[in-house]
């Protein structure tokens, strides 16, 4: 099961990694302020239902063959329930959402000692700011406190609850560790960062391995054993198997994402170029943690959304004309792409998305979409060049989500960062790195006969327009910060 920012997935795998069978229901987003997104839980919950239910469906007695299931949710999304009747009390606030900052500015001095224990910076994007917004704004989240009743978690927690038959209040490594609650070497609630945000873990949920059992989900009447749960960009890493460690994994859904391995006992005292980079626990098991060094782009599928809008076209009907326009488009404009905040390596909670350049007041819509997918390739070099300052040895590029689908930014990305870059046949990442991890240990993961290659070419009018869009970027930066001052 794998649930995103815009539909809810069940894919059925073999022990090969094969997929057999899919289903996907939608879900919506709501925007009531700037700065706010929110999902509603309960919708959350049903689609996935729904989805289950589709798949029993197609399956019919087969349902019986199915071993074992997982859960990957988005990691940093927040509900508040009511722990003895399982009511939701909140939005399902999501990763995008900043309504917190300015609580969140306050703890700026604190940053290395965050970044240490959780390996995150502190961030309204985490989960710490939309809990203690919830405690403080919602009468009945303070009501059903006070009762003792109350649940606050990430997404992943309220899934569990709410769809295995025990109803278990429980959260996985990966998940736990969004919340800028969680130390990440001791693998509990960190008493240090509780006292700081004023918080208690009372209800908050037990934290497990990511490979526990969890309890068991009913699919049309039969019980199956969900035995992991994860995070969707952490599960997506494991869809080709055992990820590599000169390997750059890009993900692009709503968001944008890269992952590279990195060693346990590193620290930012050997690398201070790893500072503006977190450091995100993908796997714990049996005493045994994974850890990857991360670098965000928080406006990728938002950012299309949101430009499309903006424009007067249609999102959905321009989804069909993205490979075209990216072969045919000339007069392409520079998109300062701040949506959702501007993530790394700056960390601007609060950044104004812009068209800049010789086109920016005469570009055709189309010519402005295509600046907006550039500007997800430009801020995923500008992360990839980190990643070869803090000193990983990057050799290539594993790319994957929905948007990678799209060869001609694949190319760009290849072309930008000098990089091969690989895209598997499968481009649902999550899914199938979710199946990866449930499936016994030894078996044979797909095939590499699979992949589809771009190599690095010179494409001049590309590097010509990144090493523009770079100085805008930083100039605006700089005036940004000069204006917070």
């Amino acid at each position: 099961m794998d649930q995103g920012g815009h539909a809810s997935r069940v894919v059925v795998f073999d022990g090969r990694g094969v997929q057999l069978a899919s289903a996907v229901r939608a879900v919506g987003a709501h925007q009531p302020q700037p700065g706010w997104v929110e999902q509603d839980a309960d919708e959350i919950e049903q689609s996935l239902r729904l989805a289950l239910a589709d798949m029993a469906e197609q399956l019919g007695a087969d349902c019986r063959r199915i071993r074992a299931a997982g859960l990957a949710t988005q990691r940093s999304n927040i509900v508040c329930w009511d722990r003895q009747t399982g009511a939701v009390l909140s939005p399902a606030i999501s990763w995008q959402d900043r309504r917190a900052q300015g609580w969140m500015q306050q703890f700026a001095a604190q940053r290395a000692r965050i970044r240490d224990i959780t390996g995150l910076l502190p961030s309204a994007h985490y989960g710490v700011s939309k809990i203690h917004w919830c405690l403080e704004q919602l009468a009945e989240v303070q009501a059903v406190r006070k009762r003792g009743r109350l649940a606050c978690g990430p997404l992943a927690s309220f899934l569990l609850f709410r769809l295995l038959k025990a109803h278990p209040f429980v959260v996985d490594s990966v998940n736990a560790s969004r919340t800028l609650l969680w130390d990440w070497r001791q693998r509990h609630w960190s008493a240090e960062l509780l006292q700081l945000f004023g918080m208690t873990d009372d209800y908050l949920p037990q934290g497990v391995a990511n490979r526990y059992r969890f309890g068991e989900l009913d699919m049309a009447g039969v019980p199956i054993p969900l035995t992991v749960c994860t995070g969707d960009q952490s599960a997506a890493l494991f869809a080709g198997g055992k990820p590599e460690a000169d390997i750059a994994y890009v993900n692009i859904g709503t968001g944008a994402f890269v992952q590279c391995l990195t060693a346990s006992s590193a620290s930012e005292a050997e690398n201070p170029a790893q500072a503006n980079l977190l450091r995100s626990v993908v796997w714990d098991d049996a005493g045994h943690s994974l850890q990857v060094l991360e670098a965000t782009v928080n406006g990728a599928g938002s950012a299309l959304l949101t430009v499309a809008n903006e424009l007067g076209i249609s999102a959905r009907d321009t989804q069909s004309q993205y490979a075209h326009w990216l072969a045919a488009a000339k007069n392409i404009p520079l998109y300062l792409n701040g949506v959702s905040g501007l993530g790394s390596p700056f960390w601007l909670p609060q950044f104004a998305s812009r068209f800049v350049g010789p086109h920016a007041n005469t570009a055709m819509p189309p010519e402005k979409m295509v600046a907006v997918l550039e500007s997800i390739v430009f801020l995923l070099s500008l992360n990839l060049q980190e990643m070869a300052r803090a000193g990983v040895p990057l050799q290539g590029i594993k790319i994957s989500g929905g948007l990678s689908v799209l060869d001609g930014l694949c190319q760009r990305l290849a072309d930008i960062s000098q990089l091969p870059v690989e895209r598997a046949s499968q481009t649902e990442a999550t899914a199938k790195g979710l199946a990866y991890l449930l499936a016994r240990p030894g078996q044979v993961w797909g095939s590499r006969g699979e992949a589809c290659r771009f190599v690095p070419q010179n494409n001049r009018s590309l590097d010509v327009r990144y090493r523009h869009w770079h100085s805008a970027l930083l100039a605006a930066v700089s005036a940004d910060k000069v204006d917070a001052e």
